[in-house]
């Protein structure tokens, strides 16, 4: 390849091929590209054929013209002979011409005077049936030929006078101006009512006039006929040949006569240089006015509905579709065949159609609009196959067959949609968050809410709705998709944002405004009916979805669920460290010498107290997660501090650890099942029984602990150590026959962590698991 070629290569596929990702598009770059250049290749074929018909048919009028100047050489030979003979053998040939001449121009000058005295009541009689027929475009017209033929009569007459007064004085000139003015007026209005009448084919034909059409189309054969007798270069290709030898054999003899000075025969084409006519190109003038008619009707339709697109297709399908059927069937009959009208009725309609749709695609429609032209291009070529048409009328396609860029450009406006609106709506929602100036708003259930969430599933929910009804299960799941990112960016800001003001409220209280666990209980109701939404999203369009679409819309949507969940946690992990956050004081005196004396009331009022708020105004379902982790906390958060105790007066502790329990399953029993917090407490029971036994019967205490929840011995050393009733020898008796025994049963860890497996002895003192 040279080297030119392979810049431009490379340059085209830089442009395609921008990233990584680009390369799994390959294939749909090559489907694309070998459209476009099926595209162009019929274009070239029909430029070539086209071409190749007009050299041809060049070449044939080349070859015909050729032999029509060696005829008429022939036939202006033997006039110049018979001139000559004639002159040897009539005397006073000359005089007898001039006598002829002068006969006819008193002939001449009776029949203009004639008809100058005439002009005016011919000119009123036309003008009135002008105005009778004009009075309504739609016909009968019944005076349409009538009229036609007065006008072209004295138009004919004006054009003899007017050059036969070229040589006449300016003030002549001027007078007969003035006296034709009126029928040059005449002659303007009857060309604008033919015109008129042609930008109403279609409402003459559907009124039932199709005469009148029949009478216009006569009308434009005539003129043509009288064009080509005054210029034969305008006539039609079909009958050129028919009347080229006879006009070119005229216009030859008059120049060839006169060059011989024969004033006699020379004045004989006389009559053919007096008709000076101006040419009216009616034909091509009607072809014209038929397509400035089709562009017509779409300009008022787009005008119409120019800001709503849709409603332009809707309307197009009831009145474009007539039209063609129409055009088919009553128009296309009253033409000769050489009009091909039905080709030009449907080309300008396809370029109309093209030229206001990409008017429209311009002005950014909406993107449901985009889904719903799309079908539409498809809808149309199939109408116009089952119409026949043939295909090469309809060509190049509309926008240029790249319907493809219609769902490219849909996708592009809802990925841009999606995330201004989305944004717009969570940003507001965040911001509000942030500055906490007002208590959240209140939703049907009494619960705290936000605004965003109904509003962003809203925009969602339309877009769906859009995609289902385009039919097409890959625009549906690309639509999905982008869904499905929008939600996990947001379900990323807010927690982004919950993590950035639950430090604010830590770290620097004073500057904070209050209100955090009201607008966190908020953001929870919402991402959890967040997720309830998805859900049923997901539920409604696995049943409308193939197999080949339906993992991929399931996947996105269940990761959207996931994330929505994830928030959720997320907040009610932020309402539990709210509620630890307030009860630090009270946690570093756990198994110090303050916590014999009681602190437990405390931490269970603190507690109560922030239950009571949530249960008011968290949907119940997140409540009962949130009193499940809440004891989970409690129980990991007093388990780590009973570990790292340094000392433990025995039988004080024990006591007080009965009595501490004892405060907090009072509490969590009011807000769960007894049952399930009796199972929870199951493991405080053990490591009791562990504290309180003695140094012999240690053993028989440990192995049910251990059976259940794992060895453990780094916690079971620290719990013997913190006891002051056994000694380090002691210690290390219960710990070697523990170990042993868990040696030779081969105990490991249970296949399921226990809430043991959270607790952590590596580090000194409570404040390394609090982070105080």
């Amino acid at each position: 390849m040279p080297p030119v070629e392979t810049q431009i290569v490379s340059r085209e596929l830089s442009e395609f091929l921008q990233s990584p990702d680009d390369l799994l598009k390959i294939a749909t770059f090559r489907k694309k590209l070998a459209k476009e250049k099926a595209s162009i290749d019929a274009k070239l074929k029909s430029g070539v054929k086209d071409q190749l018909d007009s050299t041809r048919e060049g070449l044939k009028k080349l070859f015909g013209t050729r032999s029509n100047v060696q005829a008429i050489r022939d036939e202006m030979a033997g006039i110049d002979r018979a001139c000559q003979e004639t002159n040897k053998d009539v005397k006073m040939l000359d005089q007898i011409s001039r006598v002829s001449v002068v006969h006819r121009n008193f002939a001449q000058t009776e029949e203009i005077v004639h008809n100058l005295m005439d002009l005016h009541s011919r000119l009123t009689v036309v003008s009135k049936q002008l105005d009778d027929d004009s009075k309504d475009i739609l016909g009968p017209a019944p005076n349409l030929l009538s009229i036609h033929f007065q006008l072209n009569r004295l138009e004919a007459f004006r054009n003899q006078i007017n050059h036969q007064a070229k040589t006449a004085s300016a003030d002549a000139r001027n007078i007969l101006a003035r006296l034709l003015d009126p029928l040059a007026k005449e002659l303007e209005k009857f060309d604008q009512y033919l015109w008129e009448l042609t930008r109403n084919i279609l409402p003459i034909v559907r009124a039932g006039n199709g005469s009148v059409i029949v009478r216009l189309v006569k009308i434009v054969e005539v003129e043509g006929r009288e064009d080509e007798k005054v210029c034969p270069r305008f006539v039609h290709p079909v009958v050129f040949h028919s009347i080229s030898q006879r006009y070119f054999s005229q216009a030859i003899a008059i120049k060839v006569v006169k060059k011989a000075g024969r004033l006699d025969a020379s004045s004989k084409f006389k009559s053919i240089l007096a008709n000076a006519r101006k040419i009216k190109h009616y034909r091509p003038t009607m072809m014209d006015k038929i397509r400035q008619s089709v562009k017509d009707a779409f300009t008022q339709a787009y005008e119409q509905d120019k800001r709503n697109p849709a409603a332009f297709l809707e309307a197009l399908n009831k009145w474009m579709w007539k039209d063609i059927v129409r055009i088919k069937s009553g128009v296309v009959p009253l033409f000769p065949p050489d009009y091909n009208i039905w080709n030009i009725y449907i080309k300008q309609y396809h370029k109309s159609l093209d030229e206001t749709l990409r008017r429209i695609v311009d002005d950014a429609p909406d993107a449901a609009f985009l889904l719903t032209l799309h079908a539409w291009l498809k809808e149309y070529r199939e109408s116009m196959e089952d119409m026949e048409v043939d295909l090469e009328l309809i060509q190049p396609p509309l926008l240029e067959g790249k319907d493809q860029s219609l769902i490219d450009d849909y996708l592009a406006l809802i990925v841009k949609k999606l995330d201004e609106w989305t944004k717009n709506a969570v940003r507001t929602d965040v911001q509000t968050f942030r500055t906490r100036d007002k208590p959240p708003e209140l939703d049907a259930d009494n619960l705290y809410g936000l605004d965003g969430t109904v509003l962003m599933f809203e925009i969602i929910n339309q877009q769906i709705a859009v995609a289902i009804e385009s039919g097409q299960g890959t625009i549906l799941a690309q639509v999905v998709t982008e869904c499905s990112r929008v939600m996990r960016s947001n379900q990323e800001l807010w927690t982004k944002t919950i993590d950035s003001e639950y430090k604010r409220h830590v770290e620097k209280p004073d500057e904070a405004p209050g209100g955090l666990v009201e607008y966190v209980i908020a953001v929870a109701n919402d991402q959890f009916r967040s997720a309830d939404f998805a859900a049923a999203l997901s539920e409604r369009l696995e049943a409308r979805v193939s197999g080949k679409y339906k993992t991929t819309i399931v996947e996105r949507l269940n990761d959207a669920i996931e994330g929505y969940l994830d928030v959720t946690k997320k907040c009610t992990q932020t309402l539990i460290d709210t509620i630890f956050n307030d009860l630090k004081p009270a946690i570093k005196q756990f198994f110090t010498p303050m916590w014999y004396d009681g602190v437990m009331d405390q931490v269970v009022e603190t507690m109560r107290d922030h239950t009571n708020d949530h249960k008011a105004y968290l949907n119940p379902s997140l409540l009962e997660l949130l009193v499940a982790d809440l004891l989970d906390t409690f129980l990991i958060t007093y388990l780590n501090a009973l570990a790292r105790a340094s000392k433990l007066r025995m039988p004080q502790a024990a006591d007080r650890i009965r009595d501490d329990i004892s405060d907090v399953f009072t509490l969590f029993s009011s807000l769960k099942p007894a049952k399930e917090v009796e199972d929870q407490f199951d493991v405080i029971e053990m490591i009791l029984a562990l504290l309180t036994a003695s140094k012999s019967l240690v053993f028989l205490s440990y192995w049910p602990f251990a059976q259940k929840h794992g060895p453990n011995f780094a916690f079971t050393e620290a719990l013997m150590k913190a006891r002051d009733d056994l000694n380090r020898s002691e210690v290390s008796e219960v710990m070697d026959s523990v170990k042993r025994k868990v040696k030779e049963e081969k105990l490991g860890d249970p296949e399921a962590p226990t809430i043991m497996k959270k607790i952590n002895v590596s580090q000194g003192g409570i404040s390394g698991f609090l982070g105080l």
